[in-house]
Protein backbone atom coordinates (compact mmCIF):
# COMPACT_ATOMS: atom_id res chain seq x y z
CA UNK A 1 0.00 0.00 0.00
CA UNK A 2 1.45 3.35 -1.12
CA UNK A 3 -0.30 6.17 0.70
CA UNK A 4 1.05 8.85 -1.64
CA UNK A 5 -0.93 7.29 -4.51
CA UNK A 6 -4.23 8.13 -2.79
CA UNK A 7 -3.72 11.90 -3.06
CA UNK A 8 -3.34 14.31 -5.96
CA UNK A 9 -0.35 16.00 -4.30
CA UNK A 10 1.74 15.61 -1.19
CA UNK A 11 2.72 17.52 1.92
CA UNK A 12 2.97 21.29 1.94
CA UNK A 13 3.23 21.31 -1.86
CA UNK A 14 -0.59 21.02 -1.71
CA UNK A 15 -0.92 24.51 -0.27
CA UNK A 16 -3.10 26.97 -2.15
CA UNK A 17 -0.66 29.22 -4.08
CA UNK A 18 0.30 32.26 -1.98
CA UNK A 19 -0.93 34.84 -4.47
CA UNK A 20 -4.34 33.20 -4.76
CA UNK A 21 -4.59 32.74 -1.00
CA UNK A 22 -3.85 36.39 -0.29
CA UNK A 23 -6.66 37.44 -2.62
CA UNK A 24 -9.09 35.11 -0.84
CA UNK A 25 -8.31 36.33 2.70
CA UNK A 26 -7.91 40.04 1.91
CA UNK A 27 -10.00 42.05 4.35
CA UNK A 28 -10.85 39.04 6.52
CA UNK A 29 -8.48 39.82 9.35
CA UNK A 30 -11.21 40.60 11.86
CA UNK A 31 -11.55 43.53 14.25
CA UNK A 32 -8.26 45.19 15.27
CA UNK A 33 -7.49 44.56 18.93
CA UNK A 34 -4.48 45.51 21.05
CA UNK A 35 -4.46 42.01 22.50
CA UNK A 36 -4.23 40.37 19.06
CA UNK A 37 -0.46 40.69 18.78
CA UNK A 38 -0.13 38.74 15.52
CA UNK A 39 -3.05 38.21 13.17
CA UNK A 40 -3.65 37.89 9.47
CA UNK A 41 -2.09 41.12 8.23
CA UNK A 42 1.58 40.07 8.03
CA UNK A 43 0.93 36.49 6.94
CA UNK A 44 2.89 35.15 9.89
CA UNK A 45 3.11 31.51 10.97
CA UNK A 46 0.50 31.58 13.77
CA UNK A 47 -1.90 33.85 15.61
CA UNK A 48 -0.77 35.30 18.94
CA UNK A 49 -3.10 36.75 21.58
CA UNK A 50 -2.06 38.39 24.84
CA UNK A 51 -4.02 36.91 27.74
CA UNK A 52 -2.33 38.60 30.71
CA UNK A 53 0.73 40.79 31.05
CA UNK A 54 3.55 39.20 29.08
CA UNK A 55 1.74 35.87 28.68
CA UNK A 56 0.47 35.16 25.19
CA UNK A 57 -1.31 32.23 23.54
CA UNK A 58 -0.09 30.98 20.15
CA UNK A 59 -2.64 29.20 17.95
CA UNK A 60 -2.16 27.41 14.62
CA UNK A 61 -3.40 24.53 12.49
CA UNK A 62 -1.69 22.54 9.74
CA UNK A 63 -2.59 19.39 7.83
CA UNK A 64 -1.88 17.84 4.43
CA UNK A 65 -2.12 14.77 2.21
CA UNK A 66 0.49 11.97 2.53
CA UNK A 67 4.04 13.08 1.87
CA UNK A 68 5.52 9.59 2.33
CA UNK A 69 4.10 6.08 2.02
CA UNK A 70 4.87 4.94 5.56
CA UNK A 71 1.87 5.92 7.72
CA UNK A 72 3.84 6.23 10.95
CA UNK A 73 6.41 8.52 9.32
CA UNK A 74 3.65 10.57 7.71
CA UNK A 75 2.12 11.12 11.16
CA UNK A 76 5.47 12.13 12.62
CA UNK A 77 6.18 14.55 9.77
CA UNK A 78 2.73 16.14 9.92
CA UNK A 79 2.97 16.65 13.68
CA UNK A 80 6.46 18.15 13.51
CA UNK A 81 5.26 20.46 10.76
CA UNK A 82 2.24 21.65 12.78
CA UNK A 83 4.30 22.18 15.94
CA UNK A 84 6.82 24.17 13.91
CA UNK A 85 4.45 27.13 13.58
CA UNK A 86 4.49 27.58 17.36
CA UNK A 87 8.28 27.36 17.48
CA UNK A 88 8.52 29.83 14.58
CA UNK A 89 6.76 32.41 16.77
CA UNK A 90 9.13 31.77 19.68
CA UNK A 91 6.48 29.80 21.57
CA UNK A 92 6.21 26.49 23.39
CA UNK A 93 3.43 24.06 22.36
CA UNK A 94 1.09 23.00 25.16
CA UNK A 95 -1.75 20.98 23.63
CA UNK A 96 -2.69 19.69 20.19
CA UNK A 97 -5.78 18.09 18.71
CA UNK A 98 -5.67 15.77 15.71
CA UNK A 99 -7.19 16.67 12.34
CA UNK A 100 -7.93 13.51 10.33
CA UNK A 101 -9.64 13.06 6.96
CA UNK A 102 -9.92 9.42 5.92
CA UNK A 103 -11.37 7.46 2.95
CA UNK A 104 -12.97 4.90 5.27
CA UNK A 105 -14.18 2.62 2.45
CA UNK A 106 -10.74 2.58 0.77
CA UNK A 107 -8.05 2.56 3.46
CA UNK A 108 -8.27 0.43 6.63
CA UNK A 109 -8.41 2.18 9.97
CA UNK A 110 -5.38 0.32 11.29
CA UNK A 111 -3.39 2.48 8.83
CA UNK A 112 -5.03 5.60 10.27
CA UNK A 113 -4.07 4.39 13.73
CA UNK A 114 -0.41 4.27 12.66
CA UNK A 115 -0.66 7.84 11.37
CA UNK A 116 -2.12 8.99 14.69
CA UNK A 117 0.52 7.02 16.61
CA UNK A 118 3.26 8.82 14.70
CA UNK A 119 1.73 12.19 15.50
CA UNK A 120 1.40 11.29 19.16
CA UNK A 121 5.01 10.15 19.46
CA UNK A 122 6.32 13.45 18.08
CA UNK A 123 3.99 15.44 20.32
CA UNK A 124 5.26 13.48 23.33
CA UNK A 125 8.83 14.29 22.26
CA UNK A 126 7.80 17.96 22.18
CA UNK A 127 6.22 17.64 25.64
CA UNK A 128 2.90 18.66 24.10
CA UNK A 129 -0.36 17.06 25.20
CA UNK A 130 -2.66 15.54 22.57
CA UNK A 131 -6.33 15.78 23.55
CA UNK A 132 -8.44 14.09 20.89
CA UNK A 133 -9.36 15.89 17.70
CA UNK A 134 -11.77 15.76 14.77
CA UNK A 135 -12.23 13.36 11.85
CA UNK A 136 -14.22 13.32 8.60
CA UNK A 137 -14.84 10.81 5.83
CA UNK A 138 -12.93 12.17 2.82
CA UNK A 139 -11.92 10.81 -0.61
CA UNK A 140 -8.28 11.77 0.11
CA UNK A 141 -6.40 10.99 3.32
CA UNK A 142 -5.25 14.08 5.21
CA UNK A 143 -3.67 14.49 8.63
CA UNK A 144 -2.33 17.25 10.83
CA UNK A 145 -2.89 19.06 14.10
CA UNK A 146 -4.31 22.23 15.57
CA UNK A 147 -1.78 23.35 18.17
CA UNK A 148 -2.04 25.80 21.05
CA UNK A 149 1.09 27.11 22.69
CA UNK A 150 2.32 29.79 25.02
CA UNK A 151 4.90 32.54 24.53
CA UNK A 152 6.40 35.61 26.15
CA UNK A 153 4.59 38.52 24.50
CA UNK A 154 7.74 40.61 24.72
CA UNK A 155 10.01 37.99 23.14
CA UNK A 156 8.17 36.82 20.05
CA UNK A 157 9.77 35.80 16.77
CA UNK A 158 7.75 37.72 14.17
CA UNK A 159 8.07 38.07 10.41
CA UNK A 160 7.61 41.87 10.53
CA UNK A 161 10.56 42.70 12.76
CA UNK A 162 13.41 42.34 10.28
CA UNK A 163 15.97 45.15 10.19
CA UNK A 164 18.67 46.03 7.60
CA UNK A 165 22.12 44.71 8.38
CA UNK A 166 20.87 41.52 10.03
CA UNK A 167 22.25 38.18 8.80
CA UNK A 168 19.89 35.35 7.80
CA UNK A 169 20.35 31.86 9.28
CA UNK A 170 18.67 28.71 7.90
CA UNK A 171 18.39 25.76 10.30
CA UNK A 172 17.48 22.93 7.89
CA UNK A 173 18.58 22.20 4.32
CA UNK A 174 16.31 22.72 1.31
CA UNK A 175 15.26 20.15 -1.27
CA UNK A 176 12.65 18.22 0.70
CA UNK A 177 9.96 18.97 -1.86
CA UNK A 178 11.78 17.48 -4.84
CA UNK A 179 12.80 14.42 -2.83
CA UNK A 180 9.21 13.89 -1.70
CA UNK A 181 8.03 14.28 -5.28
CA UNK A 182 10.56 11.67 -6.43
CA UNK A 183 9.38 9.34 -3.65
CA UNK A 184 5.76 9.76 -4.77
CA UNK A 185 6.66 9.03 -8.40
CA UNK A 186 9.07 6.15 -7.92
CA UNK A 187 8.69 4.73 -4.41
CA UNK A 188 12.33 5.44 -3.61
CA UNK A 189 12.75 6.09 0.12
CA UNK A 190 14.94 8.98 1.27
CA UNK A 191 15.71 8.36 4.92
CA UNK A 192 17.69 11.59 5.19
CA UNK A 193 14.62 13.58 4.11
CA UNK A 194 12.43 11.77 6.67
CA UNK A 195 14.98 12.53 9.39
CA UNK A 196 15.00 16.23 8.47
CA UNK A 197 11.20 16.48 8.33
CA UNK A 198 10.65 14.75 11.67
CA UNK A 199 13.21 16.90 13.49
CA UNK A 200 11.54 19.42 15.79
CA UNK A 201 12.38 23.10 15.40
CA UNK A 202 12.37 23.45 19.20
CA UNK A 203 16.14 23.69 19.65
CA UNK A 204 16.48 26.11 16.74
CA UNK A 205 13.81 28.40 18.21
CA UNK A 206 15.39 28.31 21.66
CA UNK A 207 18.79 29.12 20.17
CA UNK A 208 17.33 32.01 18.16
CA UNK A 209 15.68 33.51 21.25
CA UNK A 210 18.83 33.04 23.31
CA UNK A 211 20.79 34.88 20.59
CA UNK A 212 18.38 37.81 20.86
CA UNK A 213 16.53 37.29 17.56
CA UNK A 214 13.14 38.98 17.16
CA UNK A 215 12.37 38.03 13.55
CA UNK A 216 11.90 34.57 12.03
CA UNK A 217 9.63 32.35 9.97
CA UNK A 218 9.61 28.68 9.13
CA UNK A 219 10.23 27.47 5.57
CA UNK A 220 7.40 25.27 4.37
CA UNK A 221 5.10 25.15 1.38
CA UNK A 222 5.94 28.54 -0.14
CA UNK A 223 9.64 27.72 -0.31
CA UNK A 224 12.58 29.74 0.99
CA UNK A 225 11.95 32.56 -1.48
CA UNK A 226 8.22 32.71 -0.81
CA UNK A 227 8.53 32.86 2.96
CA UNK A 228 11.46 35.28 2.78
CA UNK A 229 9.49 37.56 0.43
CA UNK A 230 6.66 37.67 2.98
CA UNK A 231 9.15 38.46 5.75
CA UNK A 232 10.88 41.20 3.75
CA UNK A 233 7.56 42.73 2.67
CA UNK A 234 6.17 42.72 6.22
CA UNK A 235 9.39 44.25 7.59
CA UNK A 236 9.78 46.88 4.88
CA UNK A 237 13.23 45.63 3.85
CA UNK A 238 14.88 43.63 1.08
CA UNK A 239 16.80 40.38 1.46
CA UNK A 240 19.97 39.19 -0.24
CA UNK A 241 20.43 35.42 -0.58
CA UNK A 242 23.88 33.91 -1.09
CA UNK A 243 22.87 30.95 -3.25
CA UNK A 244 26.23 29.20 -2.74
CA UNK A 245 25.76 29.26 1.05
CA UNK A 246 22.31 27.62 1.07
CA UNK A 247 22.45 23.97 2.21
CA UNK A 248 20.56 21.25 0.31
CA UNK A 249 19.53 17.74 1.31
CA UNK A 250 21.48 14.90 -0.28
CA UNK A 251 20.02 14.03 -3.67
CA UNK A 252 18.02 17.25 -4.06
CA UNK A 253 19.93 18.63 -7.04
CA UNK A 254 19.79 15.28 -8.79
CA UNK A 255 16.02 15.17 -8.24
CA UNK A 256 15.63 18.58 -9.88
CA UNK A 257 17.81 17.55 -12.83
CA UNK A 258 15.71 14.42 -13.26
CA UNK A 259 12.52 16.47 -13.40
CA UNK A 260 10.90 15.74 -10.02
CA UNK A 261 9.65 19.27 -9.45
CA UNK A 262 6.17 19.73 -8.00
CA UNK A 263 3.54 22.06 -9.36
CA UNK A 264 3.60 23.84 -6.00
CA UNK A 265 7.28 24.67 -6.42
CA UNK A 266 6.71 26.08 -9.90
CA UNK A 267 3.81 28.19 -8.61
CA UNK A 268 6.05 29.50 -5.84
CA UNK A 269 8.66 30.54 -8.38
CA UNK A 270 6.05 32.24 -10.56
CA UNK A 271 4.79 34.19 -7.53
CA UNK A 272 8.17 35.52 -6.36
CA UNK A 273 9.70 36.11 -9.81
CA UNK A 274 8.35 39.69 -10.21
CA UNK A 275 9.81 40.57 -6.80
CA UNK A 276 13.20 38.90 -7.29
CA UNK A 277 16.48 39.89 -8.92
CA UNK A 278 17.93 36.45 -9.67
CA UNK A 279 21.27 37.71 -10.91
CA UNK A 280 23.10 34.85 -12.60
CA UNK A 281 21.24 32.06 -10.77
CA UNK A 282 20.36 29.22 -13.14
CA UNK A 283 16.97 27.51 -13.38
CA UNK A 284 18.01 24.62 -11.15
CA UNK A 285 19.01 26.99 -8.35
CA UNK A 286 15.84 29.03 -8.73
CA UNK A 287 13.68 25.94 -8.43
CA UNK A 288 15.52 24.74 -5.33
CA UNK A 289 15.21 28.14 -3.66
CA UNK A 290 11.46 28.03 -4.37
CA UNK A 291 11.10 24.32 -3.52
CA UNK A 292 7.93 23.60 -1.54
CA UNK A 293 9.25 22.28 1.77
CA UNK A 294 7.38 20.09 4.22
CA UNK A 295 8.44 20.56 7.86
CA UNK A 296 11.41 22.68 6.87
CA UNK A 297 13.65 24.67 9.14
CA UNK A 298 13.55 28.15 10.63
CA UNK A 299 14.75 31.16 8.68
CA UNK A 300 16.02 33.51 11.38
CA UNK A 301 17.07 37.14 11.12
CA UNK A 302 20.15 36.76 13.28
CA UNK A 303 22.99 34.33 13.89
CA UNK A 304 21.95 30.91 15.19
CA UNK A 305 24.86 28.81 16.46
CA UNK A 306 25.46 25.84 14.18
CA UNK A 307 23.24 27.14 11.36
CA UNK A 308 24.70 28.50 8.12
CA UNK A 309 24.38 32.18 7.25
CA UNK A 310 22.61 32.25 3.87
CA UNK A 311 22.21 35.99 3.35
CA UNK A 312 21.26 39.24 5.02
CA UNK A 313 18.53 41.83 5.25
CA UNK A 314 19.26 45.18 3.62
CA UNK A 315 17.47 48.49 3.17
CA UNK A 316 14.48 48.27 0.82
CA UNK A 317 15.37 48.22 -2.89
CA UNK A 318 13.46 47.81 -6.15
CA UNK A 319 13.17 44.07 -5.50
CA UNK A 320 12.37 42.48 -2.15
CA UNK A 321 14.68 39.54 -2.95
CA UNK A 322 18.13 39.51 -4.51
CA UNK A 323 19.93 36.25 -5.29
CA UNK A 324 23.70 36.44 -5.52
Amino acid sequence: MRLTQYAHGGGCACKIPPGELEEVVAGLGGRPDDDLLVGLDSGDDAAVVRISGDTAVVATADFFTPVVDDPYDWGRIAAANALSDVYAMGGRPLVAVNLLAWPRDVLPFDVAREVLRGGLDVAVLAECHVGGGHSVDDPEPKYGMAVTGIADAGRLLRNDRGRPGTPLSLTKPLGLGVLNNRHKATGEVFEQAVAIMTELNRDAAEAALKAGAVCATDVTGFGLLGHLHKLARASGVSAVIDAAAVPYADGAREAVRDGYVSGGTRRNLDWVAPHTDFGSADEETRLLLADAQTSGGLLVAGEVPGAPIVGELVAARDHSLLVR
